[in-house]
C-alpha cells in the first residue's frame, strides 16, 4: 500500500481475492482499511461510500464474472488533488460484460440494484477489457459528498 506523498502523487493499494462471497467481504474490509490509512475513518461518509461501491463491484465479480480457479482483483487509488478515489475490480470473465448504463430494476426484485447504487454514488463508472482475459469495472467516488449531489 502506498500513502499520499507529494502533491500530484497518487496513493494506491491492491489485492487478489477468491471469487467467493468471503473474497468480496475481504475486499470491502481492505477498502475500509485503506481509507482509514488515507485519513478517512471507517464511519466517515467517503469511507462508507467506497466500501459500498467495492462491495457491489466485488459481488458482481463473484456472481457474474466468476471463472473457476480464477480470483478477482481490487485496486484502489486516491487522487487527493482531483478529490477522487478510483475503485477498480477486475475479473477473468471476458464474455459477461456490464451494461453501459445501469439497468432498471423492479422494486420487488431481489437483485439488480448494484449498478444503480454505483451510478448514484460515483461521479462516473464504466468498464474496460483486461488483457489477456477478463474485464475491469471501475468507479470514481468523490472525497466530498457535495461533489456528487
Amino acid at each position: 500500500m502506498t500513502t499520499p506523498g507529494d502533491e500530484g502523487e497518487l496513493a494506491s493499494s491492491s489485492g487478489q481475492f477468491a471469487s467467493s462471497p468471503r473474497g468480496a467481504q475481504l475486499a470491502r474490509r481492505l477498502a475500509v482499511r485503506c481509507m482509514e490509512e488515507w485519513g478517512h475513518p471507517p464511519a466517515s461518509d467517503v469511507s462508507c461510500t467506497v466500501a459500498l461501491v467495492v462491495g457491489e463491484l466485488a459481488a458482481n465479480a463473484v456472481q457474474h464474472g466468476r471463472v473457476p480457479g480464477r480470483d478477482f482483483g481490487l485496486r484502489l487509488s486516491l487522487d487527493a488533488t482531483a478529490g477522487l478515489v478510483r475503485v477498480e475490480v477486475a475479473d477473468a470473465a471476458s464474455a459477461k460484460r456490464p451494461p453501459t448504463v445501469p439497468p432498471t430494476s423492479c422494486p420487488e426484485g431481489e437483485s439488480g440494484r448494484g449498478l444503480l447504487l454505483v451510478d448514484v454514488l460515483a461521479v462516473r463508472w464504466g468498464w474496460a477489457p483486461r488483457h489477456p482475459v477478463g474485464k475491469t469495472v471501475w468507479a470514481e467516488v468523490p472525497l466530498e459528498a457535495s461533489a456528487r449531489l
